[in-house]
This record gives C-alpha cells, structure tokens and sequence, in this order.
C-alpha cells in the first residue's frame, strides 16, 4: 500500500487479477519430402492447399506419366481440416536457384533477379516458338519483362509472368512498377522486391543465416548485384547520360542456373515401387556426407528443433520407414522428445511386407513421442489408384479430430478416425490381427463393411504402461504444454512476488478450467505460491510452480455383460 497509515481510518486498494491470458494461435504440423518447386530446407507456413500449390506445386511427369509426391497428398489431405502447416522441401546436396541478369540499355548487368525457388525446375531459359512460346516454359517456373522505361524519371516496371505464357496471352503473376536504381529512393528496386536470401549454416549448429538488407515482398524473386545510382536527377530534375544507360531496356528474359544438386542413380520410383534406397528419387539409406537424401532429410530435422522459431505440434516424412531409415527416424523421434512439444507420425516398413515386420518395429522403440501405424493404404492421386504409407493420411486424421474436438480426443475410431479417401488397406485385418499389432504398440487400420478403413488404435510407442502410453493423452500434455509456455513468457523478468505468481495463476486456472470442462481432464491442481517459492529458489532467480493432472482417457474396451435369468425373476429399478 503506497498511503503512509498514522491516523486510525479505512483505506481500499486494487489487485487486478483479471490478467486476461493470450491464448495460443492454431498451431500446425509440419511436413518434410520432396516437392515439384519452392525454397529447399527453408521451413515455409502455408494456411491452405491453393497456396501450397502456388509456393510447392503439385503434379510433375516422371518418365511419361504425370504423378504426385507423397508430400503433395498428405498436404492436401491435412489442409482440409488444418490452417497452418510448415512445409520443408528436401533437395539433393549443392542444390541451387535460376537466376537472370538484367542488362542495361549500355549493355551492362542492371540487377540480377533470382528465384525463391530452388531446383531445374526454375530454368526457365531455351528456344521459342511462335508468341515467344518457351521450350522451357512451364506452369511451375516463371519469366520476366520489362517495360514503361522513363528515362526522364528514371524508373521502369517489372512483370513477373508464368513460364508457359504467350506473348499475346500473358499470365502475369506479379507486377512491380515505378522501380528505380536510386538507393535514396523509396521504390529503389532492393527495397521494393527485396535482396534477402537464406543459406543454410552448420558450422555452429544448424540454422539458416540471412543475408542482404531488405525482406522480399515479392512471392517468385529476389534481387541482387544493384547498380546503384544514388540521387539520379539532380537538383534541376535533369539526368546525365551516364545513368541512363544503367536504366533496363524493355523486353522479356528467362532463367537459368537451377540445379537439383546430386541425384540418384536411376528413374525415382514412388509410391509401392519405394525402396531403401530410392525413395522418390533420393537415398535417405545413405549417411556419407554429401549424399543424395539423407542429408536433406536430417538438415530439415535439425532446423525444425529449434521450437522458438518454428512452432510445430506434429512432424511426419512421408517415405521414411523405421526400418529401413532408422537413422533418420531416430533423429526425427529424438528431435521431438527433445522439444517436448511436438509429436512424429512413423511408418514401419515399406509396401508389401507381413504383420511380423510391422511388429518388429514395433518393439524396436520405446517412446511416448511417436505412433505409428500399418498397413499401407490405397488413395486417389492425380485421378489413380496409389499406394501410399500409413504417414502420408494419418495427419489428416488428426487434423480432423482437432476441428471437430480437441487434442485429448482420441483420432481413431468410426466417429474421428475414418480415412474417407482410402479406398482400400493392403491387408483387411482380422481381430487377431489387430490385437497383435495393438499389443505391439502398432496401430491397426481396419477395414469395417460398410464403414471403410478406419484408425483402430491410439497406443504411443512407449512400452512401460502408464497415461503417455495413449496418443489423446500425450497430445493433451503438448497442448498444455505450449499453452503455458505461451503465456508464462511474459512473466520472465517479472518480479518474482506475490501479485506475479497472481498472475500466472490466473491465466493457467481458467485454461485448465475449460479443458477440464471439455472432457480433456478429469482434475487438476495448479501450485505456485510460497510453498513451492521457497527463498532459496527466489535468491536463485526461479519461479517455480507445480501442475498435477488426472488425464481423461478413452474408452478403447467396452465390456457389457449379458446376464440370463431365470422365469420368475424380478428387475428392480
């Protein structure tokens, strides 16, 4: 109380505990494999499929078919039901983006453009037919042009157009006008598009080290080497000769200098054609430094283990088998045990394989951070009939229960756990099949006449029995979890008092509160006072508190028992 109290009186003060908490934004998972086009182990948030496409694309011809990566699919199928997911897209080692250099009317490099997309499939350079038709043009890469030169203003306009337009039929994707090369100038070029780039560093760690001034605004290009020309017109509006020949000229270019990086040997083989080592045209197998696969896999890995900067709550790669790529998967499990706030989906083994294989797998892992499931499943992809892993769906499933319940529910059974777009499973299940994957921790999806396939288990991969032994469960404690972690960091650097602890006490009740009414706990007990703040842990600079929960659980076994009485026999009420 700040009043000096001498004479006798009655004095009212305020404690504001009406701390309204910042609840936490949806949160989504994150995938990594291959895609058609975009930025390669640069983690990108995407809200829905049609931007997905736009940034990653979709189908590609493979030899003469037209087909789809398993990412593609299992995109598709958690964006339905999900608004956020974290794409990290997997390239072969030294890959690289196309770029174009810009020549000025003095036959002399303008700017560079490059594109945020990596790979071959960005060169966009070759012949032309009629309509200035590319050879190389195609849905997935772009061209630029340039027009409405103003020597006079000395600005200019930049098209961004789609790599399979016509000259008479142009498909402009962006458009950027009034640039110059006047770094004074508030629409110079670097400022307006952008320079900024990403290199991924492992020196120290593994992360990706920006580079440049300005953040790209634009979806296809950043720009490069600038040919500044500081203050272009004088004080009497007038321009030398000089400048202007740095100005672009009109007219269209391409690019070039995509590279795939090191590649496998032989055609990519997809969906139940997968093997070990040629897993849609990589060899995750492979652990040499610099090989075509593996260090893609793992360097995507390792940056999404930096939960500050990429909030994930589930990690799957699509065509990695815990058999056959335990290295990776390992590092996968490892990564999200490590954060504590993120789930992996796992599948066991490649198609075509028994119920033992599966199982074997099974065993092999003891954690609560992971599930997985079995068999392979066939769905719909680019209008055929595929194979596909268990991994590549199952997200979606768990999309799925999240919009129409919460974490805590079980994403299984015929209420939350129908695959609706399988239209078989490799192997229709009998009961006994299904309690020899269950008791191995492998979850089974069943095949139910009239119901389809379905997801008949939510064991985690955790052998001791205990509540983390359930996905609902594990998933309920990552959703608290990253809740609390939300909220808690705006009490760091807060004085550790009374009114403090307050505070947190009254952002984490209410949740917990609201949780517990939505049938995710059946109790709880939050501590943080001085029972638990002793002047030891004060003195050390901690503020500790105490969570105690009684998880809810499903109902995975329902008993009744039929009880035949006699004639005669009464039923009391």
């Amino acid at each position: 109380m700040a009043e000096k109290l001498i004479s006798p009186g009655v004095f009212t003060q305020e404690n504001d505990l009406s701390f309204v908490p910042q609840g936490i934004g949806e949160i989504g998972g994150a995938i990594i494999g291959p895609t058609v086009k975009g930025p390669a182990l640069v983690p990108t948030i995407v809200t829905s499929y049609p931007e997905y496409v736009q940034l990653f694309g979709s189908t590609f011809t493979s030899g003469s078919s037209v087909t789809e990566y398993l990412t593609s699919i299992s995109a598709r199928e958690y964006l339905k039901h999900s608004g956020a997911l974290t794409v990290v897209r997997i390239l072969g080692t030294g890959h690289s983006n196309a770029s174009a250099s810009v020549v000025g009317s003095g036959s002399s490099n303008a700017f560079v453009l490059n594109t945020i997309g990596d790979g071959a499939v960005m060169n966009s350079s070759g012949s032309t037919s009629s309509n200035d038709l590319l050879a190389n043009g195609t849905a997935d890469n772009i061209r630029y042009e340039i027009s409405s030169v103003n020597e006079k203003r000395g600005t200019f306009t930049l098209l961004i157009r789609r790599g399979n337009d016509t000259s008479k039929r142009k498909v402009i994707l962006e458009t950027w006008s009034g640039l110059t090369l006047d770094p004074n100038s508030n629409n110079f070029i670097g400022k307006a598009i952008g320079d900024q780039y990403q290199t991924l560093t492992t020196d120290d760690g593994t992360f990706l080290q920006p580079s440049g001034n300005f953040p790209v605004k634009s979806k296809y290009v950043y720009v490069s080497d600038v040919h500044e020309i500081p203050d272009y017109l004088d004080a009497n509006g007038n321009t030398s000769s000089a400048y202007v020949e740095w100005l672009p000229g009109t007219g269209s270019g391409t690019f070039s200098g995509g590279d795939d990086g090191s590649g496998s040997s032989g055609s990519s083989l997809f969906f139940d054609s997968i093997t070990a080592t040629n897993v849609q045209g990589f060899d995750p197998d492979n652990t040499a430094t610099g090989s075509n696969g593996y260090d893609g896999y793992s360097n995507a890995i390792k940056l999404l283990s930096n939960a500050d900067e990429y909030d994930v709550n589930m990690v799957w790669a699509p065509g990695l088998t815990t058999e056959d790529h335990s290295t990776l998967t390992d590092e996968l499990i490892d990564m999200c045990e490590t954060r504590g706030d993120c789930f992996a989906v796992v599948d066991p083994c490649l198609a075509g394989q028994k119920i033992i294989d599966a199982t074997g797998e099974g065993t092999k892992l003891d954690t609560s951070y992971a599930a997985m499931y079995w068999p392979w499943v066939q769905t719909t992809a680019n209008n055929k009939y595929v194979w596909v892993p268990p991994s590549t769906l199952i997200p979606g499933i768990y999309a799925f229960n999240d919009k129409v319940a919460a974490e805590w529910y079980a994403p299984a059974g015929l209420n939350r756990g129908g695959l609706e777009t399988v239209v078989q499973a490799e192997r229709k299940l009998t009961h006994g099949n299904r309690d020899t994957l269950y008791e191995d921790n492998v979850n089974p999806l069943a095949t139910f006449p009239g119901e389809g396939v379905v997801v008949w288990g939510q064991k985690t991969l955790q052998k001791k029995a205990s509540a983390l032994d359930r996905v609902n469960v594990r998933r309920l404690l990552i959703n608290l979890k990253k809740f609390i972690a939300s909220t808690s960091k705006y009490l760091v650097f807060e004085n550790n008092t009374s009114a403090t602890r307050n505070r947190f006490l009254g952002s984490v009740n209410p949740y917990m509160q609201a949780v517990q009414e939505r049938q995710g706990l059946y109790a709880f007990k939050v501590v943080m006072d001085e029972s638990n703040n002793t002047p030891d842990l004060i003195d050390r600079n901690i503020m500790k508190g105490e969570i105690y929960l009684q998880p809810a659980k499903a109902a995975e076994f329902i008993v009744v028992d039929f009880n035949i009485m006699p004639t005669g026999a009464t039923f009391e009420d």
